[in-house]
């Protein structure tokens, strides 16, 4: 059986952008009529996910969450933190994703478990910045350069077996310094720097080079829509999402000649 944990938790104080709608919680901003969350957990749902665990604490986004089937888990100190309490909760194999991704489809989650390999640990969904761009060519996503090209993350990950859960420790790392993989790659050794800098390490060698490093088999799932890089962390972020979903439901709705 996969479970899947969803990422709810909030920065202390509250979300700035959440607070601007009007809203509680970014998970509860609407999209086409249903929350953000709604709309993650349906997609799990959808693609398979028998068991949901929503990382949130006690509030509107927790009464939404058991609302819609999936169980919760008090959040832990950054995100870390709370996926390594949900893997003690629910155990491998499962997928982590967050609230705030307002596109996510049943096909992007299984493209995910489908394509990673048996024998890999762990793997991440990535998307390169021609895939993004092809998608939707007004987004701004930060990318990672490497040899085959300008990877943006998808918040999409896969812990195969209980030997990913060697990982998530590694996990606060990561998160400090995704927007300098320069120092990523530092604390792998000088043969990884000197690669990355000159342009010769790809991002699977630098994956599987991390997961090495720490133990595990770490792939990469490139994703084939690059929508799944698309997250909501802004007004225009919301303003294009909205834009692109009322333009496929008016063309879902529009009568086929």
């Amino acid at each position: 059986m996969i479970s899947a944990l969803v990422l709810a938790g909030t920065r202390p104080g509250g979300d700035p952008f959440a607070r601007e709608l009007g809203v509680a919680h970014k998970a509860l901003i609407e999209l086409a009529g249903k929350s953000l969350l709604q709309r993650v957990v349906e997609a799990l749902y959808a693609a398979g996910i028998e068991r949901v665990l929503v990382s949130t604490g006690e509030g509107p986004v927790a009464v939404l969450a058991r609302e819609l089937g999936a169980e919760t888990i008090a959040p832990r100190a950054g995100p870390s933190g709370s996926v390594a309490a949900a893997f003690e909760h629910l155990g491998a194999p499962m997928v982590v994703t967050t609230s705030d991704h307002a596109l996510l489809r049943p096909e992007w989650i299984c493209e995910l478990i489908d394509k990673t390999p048996e024998n890999a640990d762990l793997s991440v969904m990535l998307a390169e910045r021609g895939v993004v761009e092809k998608a939707m060519p007004e987004t701004r996503r930060t990318y990672l350069r490497f040899a085959d090209g300008h990877w943006s993350g998808c918040n999409l990950f896969y812990l195969q077996t209980p030997t990913a859960r060697s990982a998530i420790d590694t996990w606060s790392m990561v998160e400090a310094d995704r927007k300098r993989p320069w120092r990523i790659a530092a604390r792998l050794g000088p043969g990884t720097l000197f690669s990355m800098l000159l342009g010769r390490l790809t991002m699977a060698q630098g994956l599987s080079r991390l997961g090495k490093r720490i133990g595990i088999d770490a792939a990469l799932v490139p994703a084939s829509d690059g929508l799944a890089a698309v997250d909501v962390d802004k007004a225009a972020d919301l303003e294009a999402v909205r834009a692109l979903v009322g333009a496929a439901q008016e063309k879902a709705s529009s009568p086929k000649l």
